[in-house]
């Protein structure tokens, strides 16, 4: 299928864009940093195109669903996600030299869903508990905060690795504007994981007659909510800054990704359909 051919190749274009951004780093030369703005912008096109034709080829198949259903289609979005939220955060900021940070996921991420023996790429019809618009919604707004969650956390290795005082780091954010990403990309996936959560329940309660079932999927996606509940109130109320807050950055997707791959891999439950083939 051409969906499956095309977003193989965006695993490599991540690839470039991140050589491209680590290269920035390494030489500190502008014309490096533009290259890898526009390779990033044109892979993220690419890759946009590649989830629509498998959309597309999906209906031509009589089977007709949102590629969002699987292992495979989430990882692909994840990666869409990460990269789409990293462009608007360096848009907004210009701090492009972050990208050597966040591009990493966005190919780590492609290079599982297309190589991985474990993870099926094939267009298959939806088992009845996906038959649901609450799907679309529920994947979207969850993914769209692991992809908030993932850049917070290469902004918080950015954070921890980076002194105060030294010429190679200059060209990086200063602490106080790493702190404030961390803070403001952490309470952007909060809402979304809330929203998503919130949805994921309504569909339970269509699809399996209860809102809320304690699947590990649904009790480990609670765990991730009350950390990064945790990381917000802490913020607000104890006025946690700065190194607490990037450790905590760390731990919080640390448990996205267990709640993501280690309950797939490792417990079953409701979210079966969700698991390597």
């Amino acid at each position: 299928m051409w969906n499956i051919k095309i977003l193989s190749y965006v695993t490599f274009l991540y690839l470039g864009c991140f050589l491209l951004y680590l290269g920035f780093v390494a030489f500190r030369k502008p014309i490096l940093q533009k290259i890898a703005t526009y390779v990033t912008i044109f892979t993220l096109g690419v890759h946009t195109i590649g989830i629509l034709l498998r959309w597309i080829e999906s209906h031509q198949m009589g089977i007709g669903h949102a590629p969002l259903s699987n292992l495979y289609e989430s990882l692909i979005f994840f990666g869409w996600c990460i990269a789409f939220l990293y462009l608007v955060i360096e848009k907004k900021y210009k701090r492009p030299i972050l990208g050597a940070f966040v591009m990493p996921f966005a190919f780590l991420t492609m290079a599982y869903a297309s190589f991985s023996p474990n993870v099926n790429s094939r267009i298959e019809p939806l088992i009845p508990a996906l038959q649901s618009n609450w799907l679309i919604v529920h994947v979207i707004t969850c993914f769209l905060a692991y992809g908030a969650f993932a850049v917070s956390f290469g902004f918080s290795i950015v954070y921890l690795l980076r002194p105060e005082k030294g010429s190679f780091w200059d060209v990086f954010p200063p602490k106080l504007q790493l702190d404030a990403l961390i803070y403001q990309t952490i309470t952007f996936g909060f809402t979304l994981l809330t929203v998503g959560i919130i949805t994921g329940a309504v569909w339970a309660d269509k699809a399996w007659g209860s809102y809320w079932s304690w699947d590990p999927k649904e009790t480990w996606s609670l765990i991730t909510w009350f950390i990064y509940a945790t990381f917000i109130h802490c913020r607000l109320v104890k006025g946690w800054r700065e190194t607490k807050m990037a450790v905590l950055s760390i731990i919080g997707f640390a448990s996205v990704l267990f709640t993501y791959f280690g309950v797939n891999f490792l417990l079953s439950g409701l979210h079966s359909y969700a698991t390597p083939s």
